[in-house]
């Protein structure tokens, strides 16, 4: 099994049964010391997190994946949360090489040619670096929830990832976005200012545009694909 032999993924879902957000993470962190880590993306769900980690001082080590393609107001409410927690969240990058060959043979916009080229860009802006950042650690925790798009509806809270050989951790699965919301406002917890703009869910500058009333959660993220593609392969089983 993925998890030490004494805690397998029936027994921690067991053992998570009836315990709230942060007394979960407070329990994976006790049973997997130093082996629990949370990749932000500083939008609202994983601001919530953030929040929970280290208002409770959780010992749980939090990055987030920088392509070099975000919006500056990503990087502004990178820098808030670093003031507002007195943290340092990590960073991971694109390795040099990759990008560069990639960008020398394609150009910079190749990724609005083919759902081939827009994941050849994903892998080597998101999906390499998060192999990179995930390596010898027991749990991921992410901020998905099951309402962001259809295929997460039949995810879990706890679920085995078999390409990364852990466990991974959504501790706001079953919350709405409301609810999401309505905790960043309570807390006073630092929020992309793109989300009052109609952005739900903000990736890269060229990727992600604000969505229309009555679309989908996941409209804004590679608008020119079929509905059924859009993923770029972090959470890919």
């Amino acid at each position: 099994m993925i998890a030490e032999p004494s805690h397998t993924l029936e027994s921690l879902t067991d053992l998570l049964a009836g315990k709230s957000e942060v007394e979960s993470l407070q329990t994976l962190a006790e049973l997997f010391p130093g082996q629990v880590v949370f990749s932000t993306s500083l939008g609202y769900e994983d601001q919530v997190i953030t929040d929970m980690i280290l208002a409770n001082n959780l010992p749980i080590r939090i990055f987030s994946l920088d392509t070099g393609r975000m919006f500056n107001e990503t990087y502004q409410v990178w820098q808030k949360t670093n003031s507002r927690y007195d943290t340092k969240i990590e960073a991971y990058y694109p390795k040099g090489e990759p990008l560069e060959k990639m960008l020398s043979e394609k150009g910079p916009f190749s990724f609005y040619e083919s759902i081939e080229n827009r994941k050849e860009c994903c892998f080597i802006r998101k999906v390499e670096p998060l192999n990179r950042a995930l390596k010898g650690n027991k749990i991921w925790v992410t901020g998905i929830r099951a309402e962001q798009s259809q295929n997460r509806q039949t995810m879990t809270q706890l679920e085995a990832d078999d390409s990364h050989q852990l466990i991974k951790f959504h501790p706001l699965m079953n919350w709405s976005f409301e609810e999401v919301k309505a905790y960043v406002r309570k807390n006073n917890v630092p929020y992309n200012p793109l989300h009052d703009r109609g952005f739900v869910s903000i990736g890269c500058q060229p990727c992600t545009r604000a969505i229309q009333e009555g679309e989908d959660f996941r409209a804004g993220r590679w608008w020119w694909e079929d509905n059924s593609k859009k993923e770029c392969g972090l959470h890919a089983k």
